[in-house]
């Protein structure tokens, strides 16, 4: 804190993180150490097969291979500064460094959510145009796609940040959260928050309604298209080409609708701070488990990179 006069003006803010309890601490940080281990070593493998096989040189997993690259950048932004405040005495994060966590945040959360709609997307076009899949969605497109949702999230998480550090702190400079979130920081404000609450409902609402927009409607062409399939095998293989991803949209919208659809009567900080743990932490890890376990193609690669690592490693040994 800096005194300016007869106030003072807060210069970094202090992370009360998930527990105050000394006892749950060392047990949290192992449990998430460990799902952070396992986020990364997911979400690190799932872009390097995509990247190293062949097979796998398609739309459907070029967007997955996106995905995977945004759950890791997320937890990273997340993770490691929750890790430090579990063991460190010390919880302060200087004001430029929450700014840049709740930039960053938002940005992976914005571009992953509409990357979710544009999967959805992609698997209309597969489904209900097969013959002009390639054409639709050339690698030319796929890219193009890919900045300008990059470039719709930069310009979101622009305004989230502007709006929530526009404001002044001057009393308390303590988070109740275990990173740098609008709700917890918009309490902490001494300044009229109404402007800022109302633009960043809005930049929320049209984020999350054209995405589960986007979705809804891709979906309800595929399940028209895959009713009127007359092989029931056919049948099958669509809907696990999306069984994947309507998992995966499940989870992720799921969590964001409990966040922000509940009344206002029922608002928690410390409810909100355990779903975040589901957003934050949970999901990275659980989305590449989630095309792994259920994809053919995936599977396939896996097994073909390890045959193709064990060859390698025999035949180290046998010129050894």
């Amino acid at each position: 804190m800096m005194d300016k006069g007869n106030s003072s003006v807060v210069t970094e803010f202090v992370l009360q993180g998930l527990t105050d309890n000394p006892q749950m601490q060392l047990p949290l940080f192992v449990i998430f150490l460990f799902i952070y281990i396992i986020t990364v070593i997911g979400n690190l493998g799932m872009i390097v097969l995509i990247c190293s096989q062949s097979e796998l040189h398609n739309p459907m997993y070029f967007f997955l291979g996106n995905l995977s690259f945004l759950d890791l950048c997320n937890s990273s932004v997340i993770v490691p500064k929750m890790l430090a405040g579990l063991v460190a005495e010390s919880k302060q994060i200087s004001y430029n460094a929450c700014a840049l966590q709740l930039y960053l945040f938002i940005l992976f959360s914005d571009i992953e959510c509409i990357l979710l709609g544009l999967m959805a997307y992609d698997r209309y076009v597969a489904i209900c145009n097969p013959l002009l899949y390639t054409a639709i969605m050339s690698g030319k497109v796929c890219k193009q796609l890919m900045a300008a949702v990059y470039v719709i999230g930069a310009m979101d998480s622009i305004a989230y940040t502007y709006c929530t550090f526009r404001l002044s702190f001057c009393s308390s400079n303590i988070v109740n959260h275990f990173f740098c979130d609008i709700p917890p920081l918009l309490e902490l404000s001494c300044s009229d928050t109404y402007f800022s609450e109302i633009v960043i409902f809005i930049f929320v609402a049209y984020v999350e309604a054209g995405s589960v927009g986007m979705i809804l409607v891709s979906y309800a062409y595929v399940l028209s298209t895959i009713l009127r399939m007359r092989s029931a095998e056919s049948r099958h293989k669509a809907f696990s080409t999306c069984a994947s991803h309507l998992t995966a949209v499940g989870i992720f919208h799921g969590t964001v609708l409990f966040m922000y659809l509940r009344p206002s009567s029922s608002y928690s900080m410390d409810q909100d701070k355990w779903a975040s743990v589901f957003y934050t932490i949970i999901i990275p890890m659980l989305n590449p488990l989630i095309y792994s376990l259920r994809n053919k193609d995936v599977k396939h690669a896996m097994i073909k990179t390890l045959s193709h690592m064990s060859i390698l490693k025999g035949n180290n040994m046998v010129s050894k």
